[in-house]
Formats: structure tokens, sequence, C-alpha cells
């Protein structure tokens, strides 16, 4: 491919989207135009924030972009959930600056998905070729693909960056029509565990799935104060302002489904989903009353049931959480990149990631047996 420039844009709100969206597609939510326009405009990410949006473009021989990168300069390691912290204090401790560098991700979404949006495909090396040249120039420590879609992996292997593995839990839709359909796959206890917990869970209260104009104001005051609550405990502070929610409601419409739990019509309990062409996100939490098993039930045992009527093939609950386990989620691999421009320095992290990966694998292999579902 020929006649290619790349630059650095001020913002993804800066891009025209159907520009950005012909490049990132339409499978996966978090990466359209709209999400992070919406981060951007409600001051979840800029300013103080320690994400600043400086997305990479690589423009075509048209002048338009043929790929892009979402970018941003980061000057914290929170809100990532591929963890360097260590990596950080060694950097330090040796004298250097870790911070700021250069992180390809979608903020506060551990949500695998392409990191090079490619409108034309023949651009990728040269969008690599230009996230490292922005990392060399600027002198930064590093630059970091998090959540990559395992198809883009080799494009960055090629490019000589470090991959390490993650694991996350899925759910998968082995083409059932019904929640029940999913039980029969299961082992008899466990089948019996999850009723009890469903039935035990929704006891005197009323589940709702709410999706585009059915959440107003009322609901999002609702949500705010659940992921408030959620936020403080796992973060210190919630990562996304007040403001995103309605933004978002309004930007994505019916792609957004918001699963509330009512006692005598006040909302209690409720899980924010997104709705991709593929896979239903499952991203946020919280309550106000603590009800056994509320939680997997709006999580998981919810998020199921409208997967399957939707016809969707996997759901994907967010980072982490071995009890997902004997709910029918399975461990899958996840997949980051790392580019560290100094030598020395990533001899070190290729030689932990050597060490760590066979670890991640022997774990995942050992839950991979864990599952609940019967042994033929």
């Amino acid at each position: 491919m020929t006649s290619l420039t790349a630059r650095i844009a001020d913002g993804v709100a800066a891009i025209p989207a159907e520009q950005w969206d012909a490049c990132a597609g339409t499978a996966n939510p978090f990466l359209a135009h709209a999400f992070l326009a919406a981060l951007e405009q409600s001051g979840s990410v800029g300013g103080r924030s320690g994400w600043q949006p400086i997305p990479i473009v690589v423009d075509g021989a048209d002048g338009t972009p043929a790929a892009i990168a979402p970018a941003y300069a980061k000057t914290h390691s929170q809100g990532e959930y591929v963890f360097d912290h260590a990596w950080a204090d060694a950097w330090e401790r040796a004298g250097g600056s870790y911070y700021p560098k250069l992180q390809v991700a979608v903020p506060f979404t551990p949500v695998p998905g392409p990191r090079l949006l490619l409108r034309d495909p023949a651009a990728a090396p040269a969008l690599i070729a230009a996230l490292e040249a922005v990392t060399d120039r600027h002198q930064l420590s590093s630059a970091h693909a998090t959540f990559v879609a395992p198809e883009q992996v080799p494009a960055f292997e090629a490019a000589g960056w470090l991959v390490r593995e993650g694991t996350q839990f899925h759910w998968r839709n082995d083409g059932y029509s019904t929640f029940d359909d999913f039980l029969a796959a299961l082992s008899s206890r466990k089948r019996k565990a999850i009723r009890k917990e469903r039935a035990a869970a929704v006891e005197g209260l009323t589940i709702r799935h709410l999706t585009g104009a059915q959440i107003g104001a009322r609901e999002w005051d609702a949500f705010w104060t659940f992921y408030q609550d959620t936020g403080s405990r796992k973060w210190g502070q919630p990562y996304l302002t007040r403001a995103f929610f309605p933004l978002l409601g309004a930007a994505l419409g019916e792609r957004v489904l918001l699963i509330l739990a009512e006692r005598e019509g006040v909302p209690i309990a409720g899980a924010l989903n997104l709705i991709g062409e593929h896979a239903l996100y499952g991203r946020y939490w919280g309550c106000t009353q603590d009800v056994p098993f509320l939680h997997f039930e709006l999580c998981y045992y919810q998020a199921i049931d409208a997967a399957i009527a939707r016809g969707l093939a996997t759901v994907e609950a967010g980072a982490q959480g071995e009890h997902k386990l004997a709910r029918g989620y399975v461990p899958v691999p996840t997949w980051s990149a790392h580019y560290i421009p100094d030598a020395g320095f990533r001899r070190a992290v290729a030689d932990f990631l050597s060490r760590e990966r066979a670890a991640v694998e022997a774990d995942q292999e050992f839950m991979d047996a864990m599952t609940p579902f019967k042994r033929g």
C-alpha cells in the first residue's frame, strides 16, 4: 500500500464519526465513535483523568483514515485490567520515568476487540509503525495494546512486540433455545445449585430488561447510585462521570441493555450491558440492598437469558472472577501486546512474560477441568 500518512488526532470527537466507524466496523460497540466520543464529552477521559485521548491515524491516498488506533497518553496504570504496576516500579527504581506511556485500549473496559481499526487491512503494519514512532519520538517508556482480538496478535508479534496472555471467563451459547436448555448441559448438582440460587435471588423482586428510550432519567439516576457504590469500593472513586450514562444511552440506544431489580417499584440493583453483533457485554453492576445471589442473577444468569433471546454467541461478563466457573462461564485466553524500546528493560519483561504465560496456561487447563458441564 502506498501514499500513507500518519498523524495524531485531537481526540476521537475530532474525527468524523463516519470515518471512524468505517475503520472500526459495527460488531463491537465499545469501539464505536459514539461510545468513545461519549467518554470524552462526559469528561470521563481527558482533563485530569490520566487518560489523554490521542488517536493515531494512518490516512490513505484519498486523505481519509485507512487505519486508526484508539490511543491514550497515560499518566498512571488505573482502569486497564492488564496490570503493569510491577513493571512501572522496576523502571522507576532503575531511574527511568514509566509515565507517561502510550495505551491502545478502550478506557475502563476489559473487553477484547480490534486495537488496529482497519478500513484497509494492508495498513496494519503502517499503523503499528506509527505507534512505535510516537513512543520513540516522545521518549515514552513503552506502548501497550490491551485486550487485543486474537486475530490481530500475529501482526503485533510480526512487528516484534512482546505478547502477554491472560484469562477471562465467557459464556458460550451452544445453540440453546432457553435457559433450561443450558442447564441441561450441566451436571445435576450444578443444575440444582443454579436453580436454587436464582429462586433465592429474585424472591420478592421484579426484574426488568430496559433498552433505548425505556431507560430514562429515573433509571440512570438509580444506576448512577449503584455504580458509585461499586466504584468507591473497587477503585476508590468511579472512573465514569454522571454525564456519561445518558450520553451513552442517547448514542447507542437499543444497543444498551439495563437490567434492574426492583422491590415494590423501587430499583435496588442494576447491571449495565452493551449488545454487540455476536456478544452481550456485561459492564457495570451495583446495588443499594444486599440480597444473596442477586449479583449472580443480574450479571450472569439474566445476561445468559438476554443472550439466548437475541441469538448471541457469547456473554462476556468482565474481568477476572473464578466464581463464574460454577455458573457456566469458561476460561478463555486474552492477549495484550507491548512495545518496549529499551533493550535491557525489554529483556527483563520478556523473561517475566515467558514464566507468567506458563503459569497462566496451567491455570487455564486446571480451571477448564472445573467447569460444571457434563463429562462425556
